[in-house]
């Protein structure tokens, strides 16, 4: 009984503390493209949080805009406290937040150690190269393989393990299991609720709504550029007919 009413006290205070990023009005541009008009969402400590919607919706825009890729936007981004609206990405990147693109961005012609080893620490509680190793064991075994010579699923392990590297303690993935094998996606399912576990918050984009509702706390739903909802990962079944009309599952 103790231990319940401790566990209880937990999940309350987690709930009650303030979150680690919150997003408020953001609006970006591709250009003169206004494909953001409007994105709210609260990310606290620890969470997995998806970004669900159509193609189109403005997902990746979102990620995007969060780590300050786009030169137009405007509202609030604020992280650990501290507004990121107006700083550019490197800076974002050393207040410890990183991005897994949708394109893995692996480098073809370096191996997996030099592809590991490029981008810098900058803070400190990044993953030593044994613990990305331990995460992902067929990376070790492929250690000196250039990228070019890595299956999509490799690409895609590498291209997470680079950014735990970094010390970020928030984690943008932008599709991680597009185009991957089944046995992989339940890998990569795996090293997100490992990360999870370890203290990592992430922010996901997935296309597979069943993937994404097995890691998941919460679900922001986004239409043409807004966030139009949350759901619950505990209320899916309650929101299946209101999530069949946002995206269609």
């Amino acid at each position: 009984m103790a231990e319940a009413a401790l566990a209880t006290e937990r999940r309350a205070t987690a709930a009650s503390a303030a979150p680690l990023l919150t997003v408020r009005g953001l609006e970006a541009w591709y250009g003169e493209s206004h494909v953001l008009h409007g994105i709210d969402l609260d990310v606290r400590s620890g969470e997995v949080v998806t970004l669900l919607g159509r193609n189109g919706a403005g997902k990746t825009t979102t990620l995007k805009s969060i780590m300050g890729m786009l030169p137009k936007r405007k509202g609030s981004v604020v992280f650990e406290g501290k507004e990121l609206m107006h700083l550019p990405a490197r800076h974002i990147a050393k207040a410890g937040i990183a991005i897994c693109p949708e394109e893995r961005g692996v480098f073809a012609s370096l191996s997996v150690q030099e592809n590991l080893m490029l981008p810098p620490k900058v803070r400190d509680g990044g993953l030593s190269v044994p613990q990305i190793f331990e995460l992902f064991p067929n990376l070790k075994e492929r250690l000196s393989s250039q990228g070019t010579k890595l299956s999509g699923g490799e690409q895609q392990m590498l291209a997470i393990g680079r950014i735990l590297r970094t010390g970020a303690n928030l984690l943008l993935l932008d599709e991680p299991t597009e185009g991957l094998a089944p046995v992989i996606v339940q890998q990569i399912g795996h090293t997100i609720a490992r990360l999870k576990k370890e203290g990592f918050t992430i922010v996901l984009v997935e296309q597979n709504f069943h993937f994404a509702s097995s890691v998941a706390d919460r679900h922001y739903i986004v239409e043409q550029g807004r966030t139009v909802d949350m759901i619950e990962n505990s209320e899916l079944d309650a929101n299946m007919d209101k999530l069949h009309a946002y995206l269609g599952v």
